[in-house]
């Protein structure tokens, strides 16, 4: 069971794909993971990795310029752990071709597994395969013809690829070989070229093969698979994920013959070189993906150590700044080329922009003398809680407006792009300038306006005079919030959600100058102004303008918890979630500014009892519903053990009343506030109260939430919290390996003073101690039937005062 350990050097976090790992496993001592929660009542906490590294020649040391890692040893550098188990043939032969393995780490080559080696190969101090490729010499390092890959696969880790060194040709490749000189089925790598070719040869020829231009990151692994007659060639970067790159119906050799594995080389010209495999047939678990918190250096005497911290990505979501109201990250995340939010506080003189293009910041104007723009004094759209200017102008042509230089990102594009932009306004007083935009010279120029009847108009002017455009819309000066947004792609106008089909517009050219509230100093606005976001795009923007008001008028209410999780992901920068469940509930919205994306995530997860947690697979989050855990299918069961393979002293049987309430009051922003009791609960053991404040759009759902709640912990029954287990050693391991948050596991065979002779549990977390050769796992577990609910007819789950529990 080799461990594996590998550090991202120099590689970005939140850019996943681009890393180029490294394996520092002979430098590692032992790995301790935790993961999870204590119990399912509690928060899942960010998952944490302890590493003790050698660091006798200094390579783990910061700022040590001599260490083949410079500059990259440094805080936040990304890590992964797993675990490779290596296959052995049980059986007789033939055997499948996934028992085919090799770790390549005991300093010697096995010649019965490989008794043609030619060429000099041999296993380096590293742990890996190295097939030397001098000129003029090919190289052949072949198995035992004892293996079939029907049904079966082939997988290896390409270590370290060979490079050209001047040579005309120089290749290496993995193949599944017939019997038949030159057929043969797997991989090859073109030193000369940098592909990487899926193959299938007859006579050592393809004429249609898959070439893939070679990446380290991409094809660090490589595997041939065949299921139900079809052959697939897999790359993965992990050894976990794969990706297919090829198929081909199974050929006849293939289910017919025993086969033999060739990793052969050829060289002509140039210098010498080599290939290096590793880790043939493993079968590889992640354990653990995240960043290193530092690197403390010490010393016992003269022998230098780093005992490293890493946590996974919840570390990285808690250090995130608060969220802006829905409405901003929305438009934020539309990236923007000008975007003034107008939220600045009472005392403000001007207004900054956020898109990051240099835009200038909107300044006050005055026009006459008296009127004003007092910031923080307005509301804004309804969803985001935030505030915004109020224009108080003396007359149409006395008081105060704002202006800026759009900067020459916008400039630029503006010419060569469509242009889009919104606002949010509120007023009494029809007649007024929202807005406009124009070039310096006012020749090109776009105003957004209430006519005198408050129905919103366009002007505009290209080389013409103005041209009014008048929208039938209902007068807007109706002293409510709303939202306008313009489309140049399609000459279209989205007034609160609606869209408007405008003809004759023309194009604007050249725009630099935005002034708001306010034009040529006349017909200054008398009102609130809000939210102003401008776009230059080479297609339509309609699906994301028209989400804006959504946004900035409902902050996503009633939208499904998932969606919520996957929204509230985007907001934190991440790519996506993987959402396990199928029950997910409308929530209430979150529109307005404040707390962060994690602690948003939190609220969704309590208010649907579901788990969120950093996945051990990669840079993710992984979201389960309640369901998840409902009426556990025994032929789903991560793995099943007896209590004399622990071989542990810690297995203990609890009945306390850590979990118990009895009593829930439960409330959600808006509803009322209502209780749930156990009564027979209350009067055994005491009231045990819980309150709940939850994201529920309606005072049923939040009374269904208290009612699940009560029904699951009124009379908490005994279960197995802890359950330790040396995994190595057992012959379910993979399975064992397998188990995650909310996988479920049955102990049997337990002692005659057990509750039962079998328990089955839910797993909530674990710790874990990998080295070698020994892999020593804690699981915290709950009890299964706590999240039983009621089947009809059904003689387990549809038991009287015992399991039927309505699902929620």
């Amino acid at each position: 069971m080799p461990l594996l350990v590998e550090m991202g050097w120099g590689g970005l976090v939140q850019a996943p794909a681009t890393i180029t790992w490294t394996d520092i496993t002979p430098y590692v001592d032992a790995v301790t993971i935790t993961r999870g929660a204590s119990d399912e009542l509690s928060e899942i906490q960010p998952g944490t990795a302890t590493l003790r590294l050698d660091n006798a020649d200094g390579r783990f040391t910061p700022g040590n310029s001599g260490s083949p890692y410079y500059p990259y040893v440094r805080r936040n550098a990304p890590i992964r752990v797993s675990v490779a188990v290596i296959p052995k043939p049980t059986g007789s032969a033939p055997y499948p071709l996934a028992m085919l393995g090799d770790a390549f780490d005991d300093g010697r080559v096995n010649t019965t597994l490989w008794p043609t080696a030619t060429g000099g190969a041999t296993e380096t101090g590293a742990g890996r395969l190295r097939i030397p490729m001098n000129p003029g010499v090919d190289t052949n390092f072949t198995s035992a013809r004892q293996w079939k890959l029907a049904g079966s696969k082939l997988t290896a880790k390409l270590a370290a690829a060979p490079t050209a060194n001047g040579s005309s040709n120089a290749a290496a490749s993995m193949w599944v070989t017939s019997t038949t000189s030159g057929t043969r089925l797997g991989w090859r790598y073109d030193a000369l070229t940098g592909v990487l070719a899926a193959m299938t040869q007859t006579s050592f020829g393809d004429a249609t093969p898959t070439n893939l231009t070679y990446s380290a990151i991409d094809h660090a692994w490589l595997r041939i698979r065949e299921s139900a007659g079809t052959v697939y060639w897999e790359t993965s970067g992990d050894g976990w994920a794969w990706t297919v790159r090829r198929t081909l119906a199974t050929p006849a050799w293939v289910s017919s013959q025993t086969h033999a594995v060739d990793f052969p080389t050829t060289r002509t010209g140039g210098t010498a070189g080599y290939i290096e495999w590793d880790l043939v047939g493993a079968e590889v678990r992640p354990r653990f993906w995240g960043v290193v918190n530092d690197w403390p250096v010490r010393w016992e005497g003269m022998l230098s150590t780093v005992a490293i911290t890493a946590t996974d990505l919840f570390k990285r979501l808690n250090r995130l700044p608060p969220l802006r109201s829905a409405l901003s990250e929305e438009i934020l995340q539309t990236e923007p080329l000008v975007y003034y939010p107008l939220t600045e506080p009472a005392g403000a003189a001007s207004a900054g922009d956020l898109s990051g293009h240099n835009a200038g910041a909107l300044a006050i104007t005055q026009v006459g003398s008296g009127g004003s723009i007092e910031f923080g004094s307005g509301t804004g759209p309804p969803a985001t809680g935030e505030s915004c200017p109020t224009f108080t102008p003396v007359s149409t042509s006395v008081g105060q407006y704002l202006t800026s230089n759009l900067g020459p990102d916008y400039a630029d594009l503006s010419n060569r792009q469509w242009n889009f932009f919104e606002v949010w306004f509120s007023t009494t007083t029809p007649g007024r300038v929202v807005l406009a935009i124009a070039s310096p010279a006012q020749d090109h120029q776009m105003i957004i306006a209430l006519a005198a009847d408050g129905k919103l108009q366009i002007e505009f002017s290209n080389d013409t005079p103005t041209t009014v455009v008048p929208i039938p819309t209902a007068s807007l000066a109706d002293g409510a919030m709303h939202h306008v947004a313009w489309d140049e792609w399609t000459h279209d106008i989205y007034v609160d959600g609606v869209t408007f089909h405008t003809d004759g517009v023309a194009y604007l050219r050249n725009m630099t100058t935005l002034t708001v509230g306010g034009y040529k100093n006349t017909r200054l606005w008398s009102g609130s102004i809000a939210h102003i976001a401008m776009y230059t795009r080479q297609a339509p923007m309609v699906t994301a303008l028209l989400e804006h008001h959504i946004a900035g008028t409902t902050g996503y209410d009633g939208e499904a918890a998932d969606e919520r999780i996957e929204r509230l992901a985007r907001y934190a920068g991440l790519p996506s979630v993987t959402i396990w469940g199928t029950t997910h509930d409308p929530v209430a919205g979150q529109g307005p500014a404040g707390t962060g994306a994690l602690a948003r995530m939190r609220e969704v997860e309590t208010t649907e009892s579901g788990r969120l947690f950093a996945e051990r697979t990669g840079y993710g989050l992984a979201y389960q519903s309640r369901d998840v855990r409902y009426n556990p299918d025994p032929q789903s069961e991560a793995f099943t053990i007896t209590y004399a393979d622990l071989d542990t002293n810690g297995v203990e049987v609890a009945d306390d009343d850590q979990k118990l309430v009895n009593t829930v009051d439960a409330s959600r922003p808006g509803g009322a506030t209502q209780r749930v009791t156990a009564p027979e609960s209350v009067l055994a053991f005491g009231p045990y109260e819980e309150s709940l404040n939850l994201l529920k759009t309606s005072d049923n759902s939040v009374l269904d939430a208290a009612y699940w709640m009560v029904s699951r912990y009124a009379d908490p029954q005994p279960e197995l919290r802890e359950v330790p287990v040396e995994a190595y050693s057992m012959s379910t391991y993979l399975g064992i390996l397998d188990a995650d948050i909310s996988s479920y596991f049955s102990v049997t065979g337990l002692p005659a003073q057990a509750p039962a002779p079998e328990l089955r549990v839910t797993v909530e977390g674990y710790a874990e101690t990998i080295t070698d050769y020994s892999h020593q796992i804690q699981f915290r577990t709950s009890r299964s039937t706590t999240d039983s609910v009621w089947v009809l007819d059904d003689s387990v789950y549809s038991v009287l005062d015992s399991t039927t529990r309505l699902a929620y």
